[in-house]
């Protein structure tokens, strides 16, 4: 780095500013900007409803599409289930960002139902409005008689895409707010071909918003918001690593507390049962672990500690 920070780093300038270098330290292959307004990478990631699991994930630029390597992430992803031993349905829950016909297809090709929110389109809002309102049924909602639910059949994507089920949640805007002047009625609307009535599928359909905690806890909870590295390849085995510990996590509290207790994020089961504030003596070649008293986490600890340690290993995983 030559004259003193005079150099501008113009081509065939071999000297270069100093937060020029530091520019090229912290630039992140593939970050880009993308639908948030923020730079940065786009994943994609697949888990488990209800034990919060993530079993696949993909690293992607920051700028891709939604949907863009879709299909070949739920094939793996449905294999690797099949692999590990699941032999029941799979269902796929998705958002509108996969809503297009090699998804459907994928699913189709694996044996495997979906449920996928549809983009709202003209074409669409000429079906909705072709529901008789008799069809409507109400369902339980915050403000009275603030939601409905209808059925009716849908050919997505195409004249050659067989004919799903098409399922209409209509929610009315709260009173006084500026979307009551405008509008009468916010439709949420989603494909499926899953068997079952229809109230069911869809409230069923809905807890597919769980995987929002799921990205929050793997931001905040074991910092997946920090990708360290300026190598592409490098901050995706970063986030491989932050996902093992996230299911690490989760087995730790499904096996600990029970397969019935509520999933327990990775900042909580830290704070609780990991980070204790404790002390180790040993007396006569016997350990004792020394903790606080009156903590509110005792028993919580200790029932973990008896249900992990009675885990029969295979042999072969003892002796390793």
């Amino acid at each position: 780095m030559g004259g003193r920070g005079r150099s501008r780093g113009w081509p065939g300038d071999r000297r270069c500013r100093l937060d020029d270098l530091r520019g090229l330290r912290i630039a992140k292959a593939g970050a880009r900007f993308g639908h948030t307004k923020v730079r940065g990478y786009h994943p994609l990631l697949a888990t488990i409803s209800g034990t919060e699991e993530v079993v696949g994930a993909r690293l992607r630029g920051g700028n891709v599409h939604t949907a863009r390597g879709a299909a070949s992430f739920l094939a793996g992803v449905f294999a690797r289930l099949r692999r590990a031993g699941a032999t029941g349905p799979i269902v796929l829950r998705a958002d509108s960002g996969f809503y297009n016909h090699k998804v459907t297809g994928q699913c189709r090709k694996a044996g495997v139902s979906y449920s996928i929110t549809v983009k709202l389109s003209k074409g669409l809002h000429k079906v909705i409005d072709a529901i008789p309102e008799d069809s409507w049924t109400p369902i339980p909602y915050p403000i009275a008689d603030g939601a409905d639910v209808a059925e009716t059949t849908y050919r997505p994507f195409s004249k050659r895409h067989p004919e799903v089920r098409l399922i209409v949640r209509r929610t009315r805007p709260a009173p006084g707010s500026q979307l009551a002047l405008l509008v009468t009625y916010d439709y949420h609307a989603f494909i499926t071909d899953r068997p079952g009535a229809t109230l069911a599928v869809e409230a069923d359909h809905r807890r597919h918003a769980q995987i929002e905690d799921v990205i929050r806890d793997l931001k905040y909870g074991v910092g997946l918001n920090h990708l360290p590295s300026g190598r592409f390849g490098a901050n995706a085995a970063w986030m491989i690593l932050n996902i093992i510990a996230h299911n690490l996590g989760r087995w730790i509290g499904r096996i600990g507390l029970g397969a019935d207790s509520a999933p327990m994020t990775t900042k909580t089961l830290r704070a609780r049962l990991l980070a204790l504030p404790g002390r180790m003596t040993s007396s006569a070649r016997k350990p004792t672990l020394h903790l606080p008293q009156r903590w509110p986490w005792q028993a919580q600890f200790e029932q973990s500690l008896n249900n992990l340690r009675a885990i029969d290993l295979p042999v072969a995983v003892r002796r390793t």
